[in-house]
């Protein structure tokens, strides 16, 4: 069988790239939350970020998950979609940098062989 080359569908995605443990968030980004939440870019920054890798990388903050563990703060967990879109971060606009997923091009082709348009491979963290 012959497989059709597919685009990513955002909303058929369990969110898997929010689940990436560091989302950075470059000064841009802080006063984009800052302005977007009206809050002084100093304050958006403590809020919505996190510093990492002794002080040298700006990520989002998490929050916990039941699918991936943990995932970006602004996540919807319910709709698993971006509950902070207007304002998200420039590497979350340019994702994901090519026009195919990769996590979404195995979840197509792992509900096709599994015959279930639901399935979700369950994922462990050791």
């Amino acid at each position: 069988m012959s497989r059709q080359p597919r685009f990513y569908n955002c909303s058929k995605c369990p969110a898997h790239c929010c689940s990436y443990e560091y989302i950075p968030a470059e000064p841009a980004d802080v006063l984009r939350l800052a302005k977007h939440h009206g809050l002084a870019p100093a304050a958006a920054a403590k809020r919505f970020t996190k510093l990492v890798q002794g002080g040298k990388l700006r990520v989002l903050r998490h929050q916990k998950d039941a699918i991936f563990g943990s995932v970006c703060q602004f996540l919807n967990l319910e709709t698993r979609q971006c509950g902070n879109y207007d304002a998200r971060p420039k590497i979350c606009r340019e994702h994901p940098g090519s026009v195919r997923c990769g996590f979404y091009d195995f979840l197509c082709s792992e509900r096709e062989l599994q015959e279930d348009p639901d399935y979700f491979p369950s994922f462990t963290r050791g």
